[in-house]
């Protein structure tokens, strides 16, 4: 993907920033406090490909799907790697500049093909486009859709380490993830994070907002373990406070010296949080 390309660092808007051999990266110019320096649109390719994989079309944002055709050539699928709008909303923009079918978890999200069937082991679907095997990995936890996806080139073998990561918003450029209050799961974020740790150690991660992930097992062993801290803070904030108390007071309680955005923020992944610690209960 770098090849006869200069280096270009990031952030660097509505350009390909090629990341690895197979890999790059068109930045949406849409930053905000929950999108970093904005969303990452990813472009996989093998070398010599006449085509190309787009992973995350961005948000609602003409300008971006048009920049990303005319940078890309011939585009073989666009795959979604979760619901959100800021990956998805600007799916129909770039259809009006390819055919190219669209593929997602989630049905609503797919245009003239079947969503994807995405595993965590020997069930995984196995993409093969641009002269790629694109592993789907089911990463849930973010929200229940959340998939991965393991990059190679075509032929190379599964037991090779994979070229990157496509992360979504599974694990960041930088902090950790917020965990969607309405569909997002404590038990399957962790469990998302044992197994990037335990299938991408050394392998380049690129994720939804933010730089990219320089070894992703690496990050999911820190993100796992600092998510089980928290946990921890919660039950000894729930243990101090009473039982009744609510994913606000326990988030305050938690969480000093941050500004109010992220107090909230924060507050979303405390009710996931309480949501896993009550299942847990109720399972014993």
């Amino acid at each position: 993907m770098s090849a006869g390309l200069a280096p270009i660092s990031f952030p660097a808007y509505e350009t390909l920033r090629p990341v690895t051999e197979l890999s790059g990266v068109i930045l949406c110019d849409n930053p905000s406090e929950m999108t970093f320096e904005g969303t990452n649109t990813v472009v996989l390719r093998a070398p010599g490909s006449p085509t190309c994989v787009v992973v995350d079309p961005g948000p609602d944002d003409r300008a971006h799907a048009e920049r990303i055709a005319a940078i890309v050539g011939e585009i073989e699928l666009v795959v979604v790697t979760h619901r959100h709008g800021d990956h998805t909303d600007g799916i129909d923009h770039l259809r009006a500049f390819t055919d190219a079918p669209v593929r997602a978890v989630q049905e609503r999200f797919c245009r003239d093909a079947a969503p994807l069937v995405p595993g965590g082991g020997d069930d995984d679907e196995v993409i093969h486009a641009a002269g790629l095997d694109i592993i789907v990995l089911a990463t849930p936890g973010h929200t229940a859709d959340s998939v991965s996806l393991e990059v190679r080139a075509a032929g190379t073998g599964f037991t090779a380490p994979a070229d990157c990561v496509v992360l979504g918003d599974t694990i960041l450029g930088r902090d950790s993830t917020v965990l969607d209050s309405t569909d997002g799961d404590l038990g399957d974020y962790l469990g998302s994070m044992d197994l990037l740790a335990g299938r991408a150690a050394g392998v380049t991660g690129i994720p939804g907002h933010g730089p990219d992930v320089e070894d992703t097992g690496r990050a999911a062993q820190v993100l796992g373990r600092h998510r089980r801290d928290r946990l921890e803070q919660i039950i000894a904030a729930r243990a101090e406070l009473g039982r009744d108390a609510d994913a606000t007071a326990i988030t305050q309680h938690i969480y000093r010296d941050v500004t109010p955005f992220l107090l909230k923020v924060a507050e979303q992944s405390t009710k996931v949080a309480l949501r896993y610690l009550d299942r847990l209960d109720s399972d014993a």
